[in-house]
């Protein structure tokens, strides 16, 4: 597993969002940049933390110019359900067979509970306007994943 890091192009990809409705990176990012999150799994508790502190910070990162999209394996179904409980006020993308994980290199081995199997690694990117990550992010916990992401947008502004 080897992650895109600053100054890479980002891949193009269209995914299904929890409305089963097609959005494209490059569409979002001739308005704004995009914070690409790649999360493991929908409802669970890292997860949910984690989706919950970029609802709440939301605004702040809409005033920066900055949107969200959440991406995990899950399928759109699942990822409405979500959005629904929590009340999400961003895109959830569905990457069911994670060729988009691959290609930014967040799929790969991990190990829970004494098990190895492979899946999504908690990573995200922002993905500036010309289509090139601009930070990656990997030094985070799910509970302050929001507070980073804007602590590096202040210091840009």
């Amino acid at each position: 597993m080897t992650p895109l890091t600053e100054g890479q192009q980002a891949p193009a990809f269209t995914l299904k969002n929890q409305n089963g409705e097609d959005v494209s990176l490059s569409e979002t990012l001739k308005s704004q940049r995009v914070l690409v999150y790649f999360y493991p799994k929908a409802m669970t508790p890292g997860c949910t933390v984690q989706a919950c502190g970029l609802r709440d910070t939301y605004a702040e990162l809409a005033k920066r110019g900055v949107t969200v999209f959440g991406i995990s394996p899950d399928a759109p179904a699942k990822l409405k359900k979500f959005e629904d409980k929590y009340e999400l006020n961003f895109t959830l993308l569905s990457d069911e067979d994670h060729q988009v994980a691959e290609a930014f290199g967040v799929w790969g081995e991990k190990k829970f509970m004494g098990k190895v199997y492979d899946g999504i690694h908690r990573l995200s990117f922002l993905v500036g306007q010309d289509g090139k990550v601009e930070k990656f992010f990997d030094k985070f916990k799910t509970k302050d994943h929001h507070e980073v992401v804007l602590a590096y947008l202040d210091q840009q502004a």
